[in-house]
């Protein structure tokens, strides 16, 4: 009987045991967290983004130029960034020009006569502006050489129009020379005249700020104007064929 029932365990074999089925793949990230902490965690990175861009809109308020938000809020700004984000440098500097400046200039001719006139004043950017409007190619002369030259005696004269170094002996020449070289094209003499002397102004305006700005703006034009200079020999070089009257070495006129 044992070799039967061992024949008999031989010829039956137990069935195989199943595999274990794969884990479905979990979540990843705050998907993978309960209801509760999702929320949590949302609002948590909702909050971190919200500080995150008003320190940013901050700062840049703190580091742009004066501007409407920046007056309204200035206050603010200075307690969210000193002393912590305190920032020593400014964007877009220098300061982008908040007026429109015209630089002017008029002269004074002696006649066939002997007598002297004042020409009215001209307006030496107003002719810039109208050579450079609709022309698509403009010249560097009209875009700046004007512009530049007064930008340059300003800053190196103090407020009595007294160079303050070299550069302003330099600047306050080229300056000269390019308005008895405007004035003589723009034809202030008739023939037999002569220009002596040149004198030059600028017309400031602020800027009028947009219409949903609360900033109120003085819009009366400010004048800056230089005393009468007299045309040396420097002013009138020989190859431009204007007519002035130029002062020798010793002061003579010739």
């Amino acid at each position: 009987m044992d070799t039967e029932a061992t024949a008999a365990d031989e010829g039956v074999r137990p069935d195989p045991e199943p595999e274990p089925r794969p884990n479905p793949p979990g979540r990843a990230g705050i998907a993978g967290l309960a209801p509760g902490y999702q929320l949590t965690a949302a609002l948590a990175l909702a909050a971190i983004a919200l500080v995150t861009g008003l320190h940013v809109l901050m700062v840049f308020l703190h580091v742009a130029p004066s501007n409407t938000l920046s007056k309204q809020y200035g206050r603010d700004v200075d307690d969210w960034v000193y002393p912590e984000f305190e920032q020593n440098w400014k964007l877009f500097a220098p300061n982008p020009l908040q007026q429109n400046v015209a630089v002017q200039a008029r002269g004074e001719v002696r006649t066939r006569d002997g007598d002297t006139r004042q020409t009215r004043w001209y307006d030496l950017s107003a002719a810039d502006g109208a050579a450079i409007d609709g022309n698509l190619l403009p010249s560097h002369t009209q875009q700046n050489e004007l512009r530049r030259a007064w930008d340059v005696y300003g800053s190196t004269h103090d407020a009595q129009n007294r160079p303050t170094g070299l550069r302003g002996t330099l600047s306050e020449r080229y300056l000269r020379r390019i308005l008895v070289l405007r004035l003589d094209r723009l034809g202030v003499t008739e023939k037999g005249e002569t220009l002596e002397r040149v004198q030059v102004r600028s017309r400031s305006v602020t800027i009028e700020p947009p219409k949903w700005s609360t900033e109120k703006v003085n819009r009366k034009p400010f004048y800056r104007e230089i005393p009468w200079w007299s045309v040396t020999a420097y002013d009138a070089p020989l190859d431009t064929g204007a007519r002035v009257r130029v002062q020798g070495p010793a002061g003579e006129a010739r």
